[in-house]
């Protein structure tokens, strides 16, 4: 079994759900010398998530990011404000998606469904780059 390890920064990208698999697997020309094993895809923050989902409708991008206003509203009563508005919501939906997700390498490919993506979820209103951490345990061809 081998290691591979890799940090890239994306971005940076407007409010709302980003399709980055291209990215990623741009990031990692190694990927296809692993016959088995998984990737690991970490982001290094905490407003910003990582989820997977449909790849081929871009409204349900539009839609996720809708409901997940509904869910965490700017107008609730937080109680941490210092960065503004849009903050601490954007903590809330990090929480509920979650910073890494682990996929399938089969055949030097990610094994992910038809009609499955890697998306980056920016929940601030004016970020940065965002950096990941991409990690690859398998075996290599």
């Amino acid at each position: 079994m081998s290691w591979l390890q890799q940090a890239i920064s994306v971005g940076p990208f407007r409010r709302g759900f980003h399709l980055i698999t291209p990215l990623i697997v741009d990031a990692l020309p190694a990927l296809s010398r692993y016959s088995v094993g998984w990737l690991q895809v970490f982001i290094q923050h905490t407003s910003a998530s990582l989820t997977i989902n449909e790849n081929a409708d871009r409204e349900v991008r539009s839609d996720l990011e809708a409901v997940f206003n509904q869910l965490a509203p700017e107008s609730f009563p937080y109680e941490h404000t210092y960065e503004g508005p849009d903050d601490m919501p954007a903590h809330v939906k990090a929480s509920l998606l979650g910073s890494s997700i682990q996929i399938p390498i089969t055949g030097g490919r990610l094994a992910l469904g038809t009609w499955q993506g890697i998306y980056l979820c920016e929940h601030r209103n004016h970020a940065g780059p965002r950096n990941l951490v991409l990690t690859i345990h398998g075996q290599r061809s």
